[in-house]
């Protein structure tokens, strides 16, 4: 029965991942304010690891719906697709260079410091005001960068640096490269693409470091522990396509402001709890 509890807990985890790892509204500040309340009971070190290897399933989801676009060896693709191929990869490793040289080295720093309630909730009010302001701002511009083949490896570095900003808890990785991508001027879906495509090396990294971690410290763990990671991998991959698909559709025909309004009201929110709580 226990381990039942536990598998449902993973699912609801699962599902938190794969809905809030694409949309702008921080998949890392929802699943700690999530695990305040619907506590797995496994140790402190593996909770800090499935935290980050659940993203995996998110991030298996990208590569399966774009297997395609990302192939530079596709057969149904001319030699002109192939190399634009390669370049879009080439942007997509300029891009990481930041978070690899300032993410990785601060990384247990941020966990350590900045894992927290109110931290969570004044990231989603900051990035939510962002949002509208931004979005206002392209009321009355066109975007410039409307493929990638427009984007420079100059955009694709400063999206990067943005990148960076999304270590804080309640940032949104998605959020904050979106938000960098719009304000040079890219268009909504292309912005949006670039952040998926992103999140594959950054995200796989960092799942290969949180378990190197994690196998270092030498933390044994359970048959139960390995059944929450398929399971919440298995259902962050799954509600993960549903996500990026309703995403896609939404921003042919709409702006990113109801994100920003929802990230504000969930940051009041989570500070009015924090505030009762004490």
């Amino acid at each position: 029965m226990e381990a039942f509890v536990e598998i449902l807990k993973t699912l609801l985890l699962g599902i938190v991942e794969g809905i809030t790892e694409w949309l702008p509204i921080s998949s890392t500040g929802h699943l700690i304010l999530v695990n305040q309340i619907v506590q797995l009971n496994v140790s402190e070190q593996f909770m800090d690891m499935f935290n980050v290897v659940i993203q995996l399933g998110a991030i298996l989801a990208v590569v399966v719906l774009y297997f395609n676009k990302l192939n530079p060896f596709a057969p149904s693709k001319t030699e002109k697709q192939k190399v634009h191929t390669w370049q879009l990869w080439f942007r997509v490793v300029v891009a990481c260079l930041p978070a690899a040289i300032i993410g990785i080295p601060l990384d247990d720093w941020m966990e350590e410091h900045l894992h927290n309630s109110i931290v969570v909730a004044a990231m989603l009010i900051i990035y939510g005001i962002l949002f509208l302001v931004v979005e206002n701002m392209n009321k009355t511009r066109r975007p410039t960068i409307t493929s990638f083949s427009q984007m420079s490896y100059k955009h694709a570095l400063i999206v990067g640096g943005w990148q960076v900003l999304s270590l804080i808890p309640g940032t949104s990785r998605s959020g904050a490269t979106i938000v960098g991508a719009l304000l040079m001027g890219t268009s909504r879906y292309i912005a949006a693409e670039f952040t998926f495509f992103l999140a594959i090396p950054v995200m796989f990294g960092a799942s290969a470091l949180k378990i190197v971690k994690f196998m270092i410290e030498g933390v044994g763990i359970t048959g139960l522990e390995v059944a929450i990671l398929i399971v919440g991998c298995l259902t962050a991959f799954i509600v993960s396509i549903l996500a990026i698909k309703f995403l896609m559709g939404y921003i042919k025909k709409n702006d990113f402001k109801v994100f920003g309004v929802y990230r504000i009201i969930l940051g009041i929110v989570v500070l009015i709890s924090f505030f009762m709580m004490k």
